[in-house]
C-alpha cells in the first residue's frame, strides 16, 4: 500500500487557492510552503493520501472558504478543518487553551479510519503540541518543523530592548518554548531549512537530539518562477507601482513581505531616506500583503504601517516609494520580473529569517539579492552567489550593502545569472520532497517499532460505557456526616448500573488507598488511577496495567532524574518512601514558590530527562515519565476500552487539577476550587458548581444525568 501522511497547520488562513499572504502575522511563507508540500507529495506514486488538518472557522470577516469542513486540494490531498475554540478567527497566540480539544477530536477521527496515516507532520509549536499528544496516544510517529522558534523570537526582542513581561504578553512565549521542547521530545524526525537552524537555534533546546535533525531545503515552483521577459503583464505591474512614483525607469529596490516587526521594513525604508545615493538611484517597493480597512489590520500591523507612513513623510519620500494596497498572489512571479527587466534588487531586511522563500522565488526570476546575515539567507547566498548579506540590525550597515550591490551592472548581471543556475540546481521542488521521503521512510522504519499501536491496545470493553473518576484525595477524602452518608448512597446506587464505571484518582500507592477507600465504605470501584497517573490497576487485581507501565518506561530513569534534582535540597525535600512509586518521586516544597517550577523544568533539560514535574495543592511535587499523568492515564484508558472521552467525568477542585479540565472530558469544578481554575470557566464542557466537597460531587453528577 501507498503511504497515507497527515500534516499539522493549526493557525492562518489556509486554503488551496489564492492565499492571503501577508493579510497578518499568521498567513505568511509557512503557509504557502505547507501547501506547496502537501501537493508536491501528493503527486508523487508512493503516496497514497495527504491530509492537511487545520482549524475550521466561521466568521464574517474572512472567507467563507475556511468554514468548510473538507476542501479537496487534488485527487490524493485534501483539507481537514476541525472545530476548536471560539468559531471566530484567533491569532495563534490565542489558541493555546484549545488545543487539547483538538488533540482529543483528531485522535477520535483518526481512530475511526480504517487505516491510520504513516506519520504526522507538524508544523509550528501549536501543531507541535498537538502532534505530540496524538503521537504519543495512538503511536503514530511524529515529524515537527518549527519554522520560527519561540527561543529564537525571545531573543532578538530582548536584543532589541522589548520587556520580558511584554514578550510575554504578547506573544505567549513560555507557552511556545514549552510546546516546543514537547514537540522535540517526541519527535523522531525533525525538517530543518537550513544547518544553521539545527546548530544555533533547536540546540539550545534540552530536549533536541542532533542525530533526529535533517536539512531539507525548500523548494520554487519553476512553473511559476522563472526569467523571462514580461508580455501582457507589464501593464499590470505597472499599474500596481507607477501611481507612486514620480521617475518609473529608476531601478526598483523591491521587498515582498509581511508587515511585521521580525521583517524590519521600517529599518529598510530609514536605511533609503538616509542616503542620497540610494534615492537618486532607484525608487523603494514595498508589497506588504493586501489591505482593505486598515481597522481590520492586527495591532502589530497598524504600527508597522504608520512607522513607514511616518519616516516617507519625515524624510520626504513622496514620489520614490510605492505601497500598493492591493495585489493578487498570482501577480509575484511577475512583479520579480518586472523588477528583474528594470536591473533591480530583492531586499530582504528581516530580523530573523529561519529559511525565506521569497529569496528563491526572487533568484528564481533572475532578481539579485541583499539580504539579512542571518539563518537561511547566509546558505541560500553561499549556494547561489547571487547578492550580499547585510548586518540589517545596523541602519548603516544596510544602507552600505544597498548602495554597494546597486554600483555595478556587470556585477548585477553576474548575479542575475548565478541566481536561475543556483535555484536550478539546488532548490528544485522535486528534489524536496525526494529527500523529503526518502529521509521519512528511513527515519519512521527505525522508531514505528518502538511505538504502540492503538490496535495493540483495543480489547472489548468491560468497563462500562461511562466512566466517574472520583479523587480520593480531596473529593472523598473531605466529605463527612450526612453528606458523606448521601454521597455513598448514590454511589451505591450507580454502581448497580453496569453501563457506568466508577473509578479512583490518588496520588497514593494501590494498597494505601485501597485501605482508605475501605474505611469510606464506598461501592468498590472498576479502576484505579494511582501515583499521580503512573499506575492503572482494575477491580481487585494487583497487577499493574503493562501496556501503560511500559510506554511509561521510554526514556525513564529514576535514578537519573534524582542525580538531577540533587542539589535542590533548599527548595524540595524528598517525601517518605511510602509516597514513592518506580514512576514517581516525590518532593515536598520548603516554601509554595511558583519559581521554583521553572528552576525544576530546566534542571531536567539541563540533564536530558524526560521527565515531567506537577505540582500540586501548592505545597506537593511529582516527577514523572514525560508521558505520565492523570489525564494521559485517562486517554489511555478511553483507547484501551473504547469508552468516548464525551462519557467520561472528572472532578477538580485542587491548584494542579487543571489537566484535568482540559479536552473531550465532561469536568465539574466544585464550588471551593483553588483560584487558579478559575481562568478555564471557558471550557464548553465544564460546570462550575456552587456546592464544596460531597455537595458539589453529588451536584455535578446531577448536573451531568446520572441521578
Amino acid at each position: 500500500m501507498g503511504l497515507r501522511l497527515l500534516h499539522l497547520n493549526l493557525h492562518g488562513l489556509i486554503r488551496s487557492h489564492d492565499l492571503e499572504l501577508g493579510r497578518d502575522a499568521d498567513t505568511g511563507g509557512q503557509t504557502l510552503y505547507v501547501i506547496e508540500l502537501v501537493k508536491g507529495l501528493a503527486a508523487r506514486p508512493e503516496v497514497d493520501q495527504v491530509d492537511l488538518v487545520t482549524r475550521l472557522i466561521q466568521d464574517r470577516r474572512v472567507s467563507n472558504d475556511y468554514s468548510l469542513p473538507k476542501e479537496s486540494i487534488s485527487s490524493k490531498a485534501s483539507i481537514i478543518r476541525l472545530p476548536f475554540g471560539p468559531k471566530r478567527y484567533l491569532r495563534k497566540e490565542l489558541l493555546w487553551p484549545y488545543l487539547d480539544d483538538l488533540a482529543d477530536r483528531l485522535v477520535k477521527q483518526l481512530q475511526d479510519q480504517p487505516r491510520l496515516p504513516d506519520w504526522i507532520h507538524a508544523h509550528y509549536a501549536d501543531a507541535g503540541y498537538v502532534g505530540a499528544l496524538v503521537s504519543r496516544r495512538i503511536g503514530i510517529p511524529l515529524v515537527f518543523t518549527g519554522h520560527s522558534l519561540g527561543r529564537e523570537k525571545q531573543r532578538r526582542l530582548l536584543e532589541a530592548g522589548v520587556d520580558h513581561d511584554q514578550i510575554e504578553q504578547t506573544y505567549s512565549i513560555s507557552k511556545r518554548i514549552e510546546a516546543e521542547e514537547l514537540a522535540l521530545a517526541h519527535a523522531d524526525l525533525v525538517i530543518t531549512s537550513t544547518q544553521q537552524e539545527a546548530n544555533q537555534q533547536y540546540s539550545r533546546y534540552g530536549r533536541f537530539e542532533s542525530q533526529k535533525a535533517q536539512v531539507v531545503p525548500p523548494g520554487v515552483d519553476s512553473s511559476r518562477f522563472y526569467p523571462r521577459q514580461l508580455s501582457n503583464n507589464s501593464f499590470e505591474i505597472d499599474q500596481l507601482f507607477n501611481p507612486f512614483l514620480r521617475n518609473t525607469s529608476l531601478p526598483p529596490l523591491l521587498t515582498i513581505a509581511r508587515a511585521v516587526r521580525r521583517k524590519n521594513i521600517p529599518a529598510l525604508v530609514e536605511a533609503y531616506g538616509r542616503s542620497s545615493v540610494l534615492r537618486k538611484r532607484h525608487n523603494l517597493l514595498l508589497v506588504l500583503g493586501s489591505r482593505d480597512d486598515p481597522r481590520q489590520l492586527d495591532k502589530q500591523q497598524r504600527e508597522v504601517f504608520q512607522q513607514v507612513f511616518d519616516l516617507v513623510d519625515r524624510f520626504d519620500l513622496y514620489g520614490s516609494v510605492a505601497y500598493p494596497k492591493q495585489h493578487r498572489r498570482e501577480q509575484i512571479p511577475d512583479i520579480y520580473r518586472w523588477a528583474a527587466n528594470r536591473f533591480g534588487l530583492f531586499v530582504n531586511s528581516a530580523l530573523t529569517e529561519p529559511f525565506g522563500l521569497t529569496l528563491l522565488e526572487a533568484a528564481a526570476c533572475g532578481l539579485p539579492t541583499v539580504a539579512t546575515d542571518d539563518g537561511g539567507p547566509r546558505e541560500i547566498l553561499s549556494r547561489c552567489e547571487n547578492g550580499l548579506l547585510a548586518d540589517v540590525t545596523d541602519i548603516g550597515l544596510l544602507q552600505d550593502a544597498l548602495e554597494q550591490a546597486g554600483s555595478d551592472k556587470k556585477q548585477w548581471k553576474l548575479w542575475s545569472e548565478n541566481g536561475i543556475e543556483g535555484i536550478s540546481r539546488h532548490f528544485s521542488w522535486d528534489a524536496h520532497v525526494f529527500k523529503y521521503l526518502a529521509l521519512m521512510q528511513n527515519q519512521i522504519k527505525i522508531s514505528a517499532n518502538c511505538l504502540w499501536k492503538v490496535s495493540q491496545l483495543k480489547e472489548k470493553n468491560t468497563i462500562g460505557e461511562s466512566l466517574v473518576l472520583l479523587d480520593l484525595d480531596t473529593n472523598l477524602e473531605t466529605a463527612d456526616g450526612v453528606n458523606l452518608t448521601l454521597l455513598r448512597n448514590k454511589l451505591d446506587a450507580m454502581s448497580q448500573d453496569k453501563s457506568i464505571a466508577i473509578g479512583v484518582l490518588t496520588g497514593r500507592s494501590i494498597e494505601s488507598a485501597r485501605l482508605r477507600y475501605r474505611e469510606l465504605h464506598f461501592p468498590n470501584p472498576t479502576l484505579w488511577i494511582t501515583r499521580a497517573g503512573t499506575e492503572i490497576y482494575y477491580r481487585f487485581e494487583n497487577q499493574v496495567d503493562r501496556f501503560w507501565q511500559s510506554s511509561l518506561a521510554v526514556g525513564w530513569s529514576r535514578k537519573e532524574v534524582e542525580l538531577a534534582l540533587a542539589d535542590m535540597k533548599e527548595h524540595l525535600n524528598l517525601q517518605e518512601l511510602v509516597h514513592q512509586g518506580p514512576f514517581k518521586i516525590s518532593y515536598l516544597l520548603k516554601q509554595p514558590a511558583y519559581s521554583v517550577l521553572p528552576l525544576v523544568v530546566q534542571r531536567l533539560r539541563k540533564f536530558g530527562q524526560p521527565a515531567r514535574p506537577l505540582l500540586r495543592c501548592h505545597w506537593y511535587l511529582d516527577i514523572v515519565p514525560l508521558r505520565a499523568s492523570r489525564t494521559e492515564a485517562i486517554r489511555f484508558l478511553a483507547l484501551r476500552w473504547g469508552i468516548p472521552l464525551e462519557k467520561v467525568f472528572v472532578f477538580a477542585s485542587q491548584h494542579g487539577d487543571a489537566e484535568l479540565i482540559r479536552g473531550l472530558t465532561n469536568s465539574v469544578v466544585l464550588g471551593d476550587h483553588d483560584p487558579s481554575l478559575e481562568e478555564l470557566r471557558h471550557q464548553s464542557s465544564t460546570f462550575f458548581s456552587s456546592k464544596i466537597s460531597a455537595l458539589g460531587v453529588l451536584d455535578g453528577l446531577n448536573h451531568y444525568g446520572f441521578f
